[in-house]
């Protein structure tokens, strides 16, 4: 992310940061809303979330429809039905201090248009982490639950929430004819434990933290697993309703108390700021003793009338904020550092911690990241250490208290501890990698895990701890192992907890493998750059799998076209063009590849396209686009049979040019390629459908 000052921005240079944020964002959005498996820290989401901001606060003129600011959570993508929300659920704006929510409550103030002086009153609680939830009821009866969603449309939980014993089915005589209550579906802690501790028995996934293990309980399409989950729910607002059941956020929140809902046994009115600090210390204090996890403190402004005139801004209503907390930090001693070996060879330290409390956690294990983190800290064993739960989730150090104390420094390890192949680290990467490739055996359990993943062939049945007995039994070799233990069942069905079923589902996944999505395949593979998006691009371009190693082959032979015409696709660079001639340089990689391929059948790789005048044409987009992204742009070309490259070159049909455009015009006009505007290319698009 670029930290320099909006200010010292060119308006350039702003919609182009604006374009990367808004990708980076959904992308984030998608991870943690639609699949409950998010891949950065609350904290690293929210500075994505303020940079943003900072920039359409500098540049309002540069606001995109697809700005995070304009949406709320991720459109969901699953085999629950849909279901729209009649009142949009909404999203809260965050304050990181007392400073900015001082800012805000004058902000409010000042849109109320308030004497000085006049004091607002607040409701405050706390901020539980979980899925929010909407329940529709009729008549006193529930009638429908859906999920947030996009905050346009959820998807309906009915089923599932019957299973949530704070959920009353029906409420009592005298309520509105249409009510529906919003709240959040959450985890206890203690809850969370036993249910990890009994996936980790029987070899299944665990959960990174309640808020995922809730959400993935009651998103489930089959209500009798939400069942067997121990799901709570509180209430903290409304949506749809035929009457409002008093004049302030207090008296609503207290009739759902007296219709049988839980609400946070932390809520409170206060008059004023002061009201609202002193209660946001009051929940920070007591947040370690609580036995469900919470991020931050919510405020709204009391008067249900004020709340109308408010009224909202994008995603968010004026009337209300979530007040963050900063991560927790604890002090306790490093024991230990072991080396984990990952899938790709990365040798991860892990520091092993004297058991300490953080945020009501026990945290005995901390990332040290790598070799140069190591070294900056200048951790040793028997360092005494700070450490904070970042985005309460992730355990880091932040602080050597005992750097000056004399002691030998830690000497990173310059062998792999799992196979003692050489480790080293590439020029220009901190990254210290095994070279032992697939003989390492903690490269191959973690590639096979990562064949099967969901991403890849996405294999039902196949956790980390089936892959490691099958491993230990010299049955998985290698993933084409995988395709042959059909010829097993008996063997497996001997084994303690296999029965006729499991082990017929286990086998019919695999047979559905058969004939993989190539990409997929080619993602799964673990190939070093080769990442689920660079998969598919390469299949896009050159459609089965036999072309890719052949051009991977003449690249690294030094045979410059097949690297430029790797290269040539968006986003690829040299140095996947490297990582795939390495691959296919080494003897038992290839012994693989070729396995693999005797097993498996990959159909041609094709998208579909529509017929035009551009098809099977390399195009290149140049300048400041005006009614599109540059993403929106490269797709358009790619759904009309087109090839969106990131340079001009002899290859290049097509230049489409828009304001600002420099030195790729230039060299497309010495070239002679054809040059359009935008205008130009929007006319083919409109032409093709």
């Amino acid at each position: 992310m670029d930290n320099t000052e909006p200010t010292d921005l060119t308006e350039a240079d702003a919609a182009n940061e604006l374009m990367r944020l808004a990708k980076q964002i959904a992308h984030h959005d998608r991870l943690y809303h639609a699949e409950d498996a998010p891949e950065i820290t609350d904290q690293e989401y929210d500075a994505l979330v303020r940079r943003n901001a900072e920039l359409e606060a500098a540049f309002p003129h540069l606001v995109r429809p697809d700005s995070p600011s304009q949406k709320v959570g991720h459109a969901t993508a699953s085999p629950l039905s849909k279901v729209t929300h009649e009142v949009r659920m909404m999203s809260l704006d965050n304050a990181f201090n007392a400073e900015e929510m001082g800012e805000w409550v004058a902000r409010v103030a000042r849109y109320l248009n308030l004497p000085e002086g006049e004091s607002i009153a607040f409701t405050a609680e706390d901020k539980i982490d979980g899925l929010s939830c909407s329940l529709r009821y009729e008549n006193g009866k529930l009638v429908r639950a859906a999920t947030r969603g996009d905050g346009q449309v959820g998807e309906d939980v009915t089923p599932n929430v019957a299973h949530i014993p704070d959920i009353p089915q029906e409420l009592p005589a005298g309520v509105p004819d249409i009510f529906e209550v919003r709240g959040e579906v959450y985890m206890a802690r203690a809850d969370f434990a036993a249910l990890n501790a009994a996936q980790e028995e029987a070899g299944g996934k665990l959960f990174a933290n309640p808020r995922n293990a809730a959400a993935g309980s009651l998103r489930q399409k089959d209500a009798s697993v939400t069942a067997k989950r121990p799901l709570r729910f509180w209430a903290h607002g409304w949506g749809a309703a035929s009457k409002v059941p008093g004049d302030t956020q207090g008296a609503v929140v207290e009739a759902l108390r007296e219709w049988g809902f839980p609400i946070s046994p932390l809520f409170a009115r206060v008059d004023d700021v002061d009201g609202l600090i002193a209660h946001y210390e009051i929940i920070a204090s007591e947040r370690p003793d609580l036995d469900y996890e919470i991020d931050g403190v919510v405020y709204k402004v009391d008067r249900l009338d004020w709340q109308k005139r408010l009224g909202s801004v994008g995603k968010a209503p004026r009337w209300a904020l979530a007040h963050k907390f900063p991560a927790e930090r604890a002090e306790t001693t490093l024991e230990a550092i072991d080396i984990q070996v990952g899938r790709t060879g990365k040798l991860t330290p892990v520091g092993r911690l004297a058991p300490v409390l953080v945020g009501g956690v026990t945290v005995t294990n901390v990332t040290l990241h790598n070799r140069d983190e190591i070294e900056r800290l200048g951790v040793r064993p028997g360092d005494r250490v700070v450490i904070q739960r970042a985005g309460d989730v992730i355990p880091q150090v932040v602080e050597n208290l005992t750097r000056d104390t004399k002691r030998k420094a830690y000497e990173f390890p310059d062998h792999c501890p799992r196979c003692d192949s050489e480790a080293v680290a590439e020029e220009g990467e901190v990254d210290v990698r095994c070279t032992g490739g697939l003989i390492c055996p903690a490269q191959r359990t973690q590639r096979l895990e990562h064949f099967v993943s969901r991403k890849a062939l996405d294999i039902d049945g196949f956790g980390a701890k089936t892959i490691a007995q099958f491993f230990a039994l010299g049955w998985l070799e290698s993933p084409a192992d995988i395709f042959r233990l059909k010829d097993r069942r008996e063997e497996i069905l001997a084994l303690e907890g296999w029965q006729d079923k499991s082990v017929d589902n286990l086998l019919a996944s695999v047979e559905n493998r058969r004939e993989p999505d190539a990409a997929r395949l080619l993602f799964g593979l673990g190939i070093r750059h080769v990442g689920e998006v660079t998969a598919r691009d390469l299949m896009k371009s050159f459609h089965t799998l036999p072309a890719v190693r052949e051009l991977a082959e003449k690249a690294r032979a030094g045979d410059e076209d097949a690297a430029a015409e790797i290269t040539a696709i968006d986003g690829i660079g040299s140095s996947v063009v490297e990582a795939l001639g390495d691959f296919f340089h080494e003897p038992h990689n290839v012994a693989v590849w070729e396995d693999i391929l005797s097993e498996t059948n990959p159909p041609r790789y094709e998208v579909e396209t529509l017929d035009s005048p551009v098809a099977g044409k390399t195009v290149v987009f140049t300048g400041k686009l005006e009614t599109m992204s540059r993403d929106e742009a490269k797709a358009q070309a790619e759904r009309l049979g087109a090839k969106a490259a990131g340079s001009v070159s002899a290859k290049t049909d097509l230049l489409v040019a828009g304001p600002g455009a420099g030195s790729k015009l230039k060299k497309a006009e010495e070239l002679g390629i054809e040059v359009i505007d935008e205008a130009g290319w929007a006319a083919i698009v409109e032409a093709a459908g």
